[in-house]
């Protein structure tokens, strides 16, 4: 109710009237039934957008940092996370990595649709990178379509490191979904988790003809010199 409310009474019609967001192939996204939204990654409005434009509630798993923090800023970041569905996780690895696994099949089991950035953070260059393999097991273990998903100059309006966004246009563009049944069964195998998600990259690629780079983005963050942005 509280996602709803945010969505068409707060801030829906705010930045459709401000931003004129436009979406090509939402009939790509099920009317019913669990789905996986993979998507690229360039910046923090891609949670904005994709869920205002879609027709039906989807949740995002956020890093849970967003929802820590102190002060007006903290309390109003929370509760914009929390109006738009996004679900707070730990990605510091480990066990955290298995909780927000299971976090992500408990939403689907639900038969709602899941956010899924395969990248793991954002771009620090607007490049695709390498995709990390829980996508492709949650997709296996909850048997259900991975639908790809490019976001389109979203790192231009709000750029990494920018508080206030630019006014411009931002585009969303949603594939056919991709459907690994054949692999079912085989969650546990490696090398079938690679090749779901390079399939998945691909996919993503191809739809957004953005130049990939097969490293992870995480890498390249920490490759950057101290203070550039991007940088964790």
């Amino acid at each position: 109710m509280f996602y709803w409310l945010m969505k068409y009474i707060a801030i829906g019609p705010l930045v459709k009237a401000i931003f004129r967001p436009w979406i090509v192939g939402r009939d790509n996204v099920p009317t019913s039934g669990a789905a996986i939204l993979a998507s690229n990654h360039l910046s923090f409005a891609d949670s904005i957008f994709l869920p205002l434009l879609i027709d039906r509630p989807m949740s995002f798993l956020a890093k849970s940092d967003y929802f820590t923090g102190r002060g007006p800023k903290g309390w109003a970041t929370r509760l914009f996370m929390k109006g738009t569905g996004q679900i707070p996780i730990d990605r510091s690895g480990g066990k955290a990595s298995e909780a927000s696994l299971n976090t992500g099949l408990q939403i689907l089991g639900r038969g709602d649709l899941l956010g899924i950035y395969p990248e793991g953070t954002r771009s620090p260059d607007g490049r695709l990178y390498r995709g990390r393999t829980g996508i492709a097991r949650m997709a296996l273990e909850a048997k259900v379509p991975v639908i790809p998903v490019v976001m389109v100059d979203t790192d231009t309006a709000m750029p990494i490191g920018q508080r206030i966004p630019n006014i411009m246009r931002v585009g969303i563009v949603i594939g056919e979904p991709l459907d690994f049944s054949r692999y079912e069964g085989m969650e546990n195998d490696r090398y079938i988790l690679r090749s779901v998600t390079d399939e998945i990259m691909i996919a993503l690629q191809r739809l957004g003809a953005q130049r990939y780079d097969d490293v992870y983005a995480s890498t390249v963050k920490d490759r950057l010199p101290p203070g550039a942005p991007g940088r964790p």
